[in-house]
Formats: structure tokens, C-alpha cells, sequence
């Protein structure tokens, strides 16, 4: 089968249908699937040499996100969340965007930034300028502390110095980071500069920290979609209307930090899940995406959304850190699996899908609120979690939660009951039989 990201009635075939589909799709064995994500992908041995004070594992969910088009190219991509509706909304706002041609989408070189701070120092501004004309000796410096990333074509690009006070400098050190996140890599390099910087401020300039930044502002994805309104229209509401609500809610979050914050919070449900199904460091990642935010001092949304014509436009623009090599993908299976599956051929491009699927999570979190209502769906496909607390097994689980929905009793009590309900049909049912 050629690499699709559509499969028409996914969710209505088993888990076992649908590993063997993807691994058809993407050319990942669905033997090597079924090994990967077994008990979360990760063994409590092996989760011992990740971090400290291991007890054991802590498994999340690991679906798929159907549709995805980037640049001409599909992807199934995977996603590790436990938010009920997070993965079937953006899988079907990836379809309407795919009525439009998908998502295109660009990017800025893997650039991290080191930052050496500078204490004491008597004169800000001639430190700052120091530091710049000694450039070439500092990227020199720099580069002998990463001989193999420079030997892989990366290495450290520029060096930059920013006054922050009367007595505070800190100086940049840029480095590009190639396939890597580059936390490791950055810190070498600010730990590597550090002396000779103070001896090029001097006047009796203290080292201060020496370690990376998160606000990655040199390593922006930028991705856009338009989507015909004939793909938005709803039973209820005709395409034209629907865009007209989207466009009001993205206005809302422009004009809004209270609003901004839920509306990007619906884009990281997207792009996190695809951060942590490939082994990278999500907190990073927020961390950067917020603090962008507030570039211009006040918090804005990392998406927008305008009307063209009969067609929507988005335009998503956030810094995105992210690494095909090192770290955890040396040893989590699923995280390995996960780059299989997806195909890509380098961290930025995976920074551009990851970006296209928080894009296509806002756009269903905004249709869903300029249309039905963000609970209808949510609460819906939160029914079945709902279920299963309440005690319902194999089929059961389907039949609760229709039942909960229809009485609009989605609570625990009401799971429960409706359980008692089903019970009770069961048994009439097998008593009938054995009469």
C-alpha cells in the first residue's frame, strides 16, 4: 500500500485491524507495534536507567492522527494523550484541511541558543560590545567543545550579547543542533565559554548561569491551511456561518489572554501528544510555545484564523525544539517506533507535523465552539471513560456510554446505573434462552 494517512472506519475495527493497517501504510511490522507499545513500550528494568526512585511505569493511550497532509506528504501520526477526543478532533479537522490540500508548512533552521550571564560587570554596554568583536575566538572555543556535532555539519553559528541592567550582561552563543533537541550540546558549549567570556568583559565580571534557553525563538515552525467552507458546514450551520463563528473566536483570543490561554492550550493538546509519542521533552516545548506568546508583552495565540473568500485560513507560528536522535529515542521502543511510522527525514520536519496536528486541534476545538458547543463531542467520547470506571467490560463499555449520552447523565452514578440496566437486559436475555 502506498504511505496514506486516510483509513475510512478506523475507529470501528480492533486494535489488531488497526496495527496491521498502519504497519501496511507505513511500513512498520504490526509484530514490532504489538512489541513496542506492550505495557506502555517500556519495561520497569529499563524505566530504572531513565530516571530515579523508579517503581514502575505509568502507561498513557497511543493513538493515531488520520489525514495528516504536510507539504504533499501523509503521515499517520502518533499520539500519546489521555484526553478523550483529542485524537479523533484533530484527525477530523486534518480531513477538512485535506479538502483544501493539507497543510503546507515551513521552517527556521535547528538554532538553540546558550546564554553565559555576566555579573558585576561596571560597563554594560562596552562589555556587550566586547563580547561581539571576540566573536570568532568564543565560536571557536564553542566548537571545540562539540567536535562531533560540528563533524555532523552543526555547530555553534553566531554570538550575540543583550544588557539587562546596570551590572547584568548575558551573551548568546547560537548553535546549530542538526537531527538533536541540543539540551546537552547547548549546555556544553555555555559551561565551555564561560571563563573566556569574563576575561573579555573584565573589570571584575563574575560568571553567573551557564545553560540553554527554551524560548527557542530561532527555531519557528510556521504552518497554514485553508479549508473550504463546504468541509466546515454542519448539520445546523452552513459553511460560511461556521467560518464566520471561527473567525470570531480567533478574534477573542487576539483581543483576550484569558481566552488566549484556552486557545492554545487546544493547540499543545496536539502538538504535546505528538512530542511525547516521539521521545521529546514536552515541558521544553511548552515552556517555549508560552513564552513566545508573550513577545509583544502581552499573552496572544499561537494560531489564527481568517476568512478568504468562501475559504478559512490558518496560520500557526511557534518555536518547536525537537530531535530525531539522542536521548530517549536510543532506548524507548515506542519512541523509536513512533519516527518509523511517521517517516520523517529530519527533526524539523517533524517540528512541521507536530505544528500541523496542534493546528488541526484548534481548528476542531474553534468549529466546535462557534457550532455545538466544545461538550458535545468531549463529553461523548469521555462517556466511554466514564464506562469503564464504573465497572463495564467488552461490549458493555459501547452500550453505557450510548446509554449515559441519550439520558445526558454522563457522571459516574449514571454509568453506574445504566450498567445495572444492561446487567439486568443480560440476564432476561440468557434466561430466555434456557427456557
Amino acid at each position: 500500500m502506498a504511505r496514506t494517512s486516510r483509513f475510512p472506519g478506523f475507529y470501528k475495527v480492533t486494535v489488531g485491524e488497526r496495527r496491521a493497517l498502519v504497519g501496511e501504510a507505513t511500513g512498520a511490522d504490526p509484530s514490532d507495534i504489538e512489541r513496542a507499545l506492550e505495557a506502555g513500550g517500556l519495561d520497569a528494568e529499563t524505566a530504572d536507567k531513565f530516571v530515579e526512585n523508579v517503581l514502575g511505569t505509568y502507561g498513557l493511550p497511543y493513538g493515531v492522527a488520520l489525514n495528516v497532509r504536510v507539504n504533499g506528504h501523509d503521515h499517520v501520526v502518533p499520539m500519546v494523550i489521555e484526553e478523550p477526543s483529542v485524537v479523533a478532533a484533530a484527525s477530523n479537522a486534518a480531513k477538512m484541511v485535506r479538502a483544501g490540500g493539507g497543510f503546507t508548512a515551513e521552517w527556521d533552521p535547528p538554532h538553540m541558543i546558550a546564554q553565559v550571564q555576566m555579573r558585576d560587570v561596571r560597563d554594560p554596554h562596552g562589555a556587550a560590545e566586547r563580547i561581539e568583536a571576540h566573536a570568532l575566538e568564543i565560536l571557536a572555543i564553542a566548537n571545540a567543545a562539540i567536535g562531533g556535532l560540528v563533524a555532523r555539519g552543526g555547530g555553534a553559528r553566531q554570538v550575540e550579547a543583550r544588557v539587562l541592567s546596570e551590572d547584568v550582561v548575558v551573551a548568546h552563543v547560537v548553535i546549530d543542533c542538526k537531527d538533536a533537541m541540543g539540551a546537552n550540546l547547548v549546555n556544553s558549549v555555555a559551561e565551555a565559554v564561560a571563563d573566556r567570556i569574563a576575561e573579555i568583559v573584565g573589570d571584575g565580571a563574575r560568571v553567573g548561569l551557564r545553560i540553554l534557553s527554551n524560548l527557542c525563538d530561532k527555531r519557528l515552525v510556521r504552518v497554514r491551511c485553508s479549508v473550504p467552507a463546504a468541509a466546515l458546514a454542519t448539520d445546523e450551520m452552513g459553511g460560511s456561518d461556521v467560518i464566520d463563528g471561527i473567525v470570531n473566536a480567533s478574534r477573542f483570543a487576539e483581543l483576550d489572554p484569558y481566552r488566549a490561554a484556552t486557545h492554545n492550550k487546544g493547540i499543545m493538546n496536539g502538538v504535546d501528544a505528538v512530542v511525547i509519542a516521539t521521545g521529546n521533552d514536552w515541558r521544553a516545548v511548552e515552556a517555549g510555545a508560552h513564552a513566545y506568546a508573550t513577545r509583544t508583552g502581552s499573552y496572544k495565540p499561537l494560531a489564527v484564523w481568517r476568512r478568504n473568500g468562501d475559504e478559512l485560513h490558518g496560520f500557526l507560528e511557534m518555536p518547536l525544539a525537537l530531535g530525531t536522535v539522542g536521548g530517549t529515542l536510543r532506548v524507548h521502543p515506542a519512541a523509536r517506533l513512533s519516527l518509523r511510522m511517521l517517516g520523517v527525514s529530519d527533526a524539523q520536519e517533524l517540528a512541521a507535523i507536530a505544528g500541523a496536528v496542534g493546528l488541526a486541534s484548534n481548528l476542531a476545538a474553534v468549529r466546535a465552539l462557534a457550532t455545538d458547543g466544545i461538550q458535545r463531542g468531549h463529553m461523548g467520547l469521555h462517556a466511554r471513560s466514564v464506562a469503564l470506571a464504573a465497572g463495564a467490560v467488552g461490549e458493555q463499555v459501547g452500550k453505557v456510554a450510548a446509554m449515559i449520552v441519550e439520558a445526558r447523565d454522563i457522571t459516574l452514578e449514571g454509568a453506574r446505573k445504566a450498567l445495572g440496566v444492561l446487567a439486568a437486559e443480560e440476564g432476561d436475555a440468557a434466561s430466555a434462552v434456557t427456557d
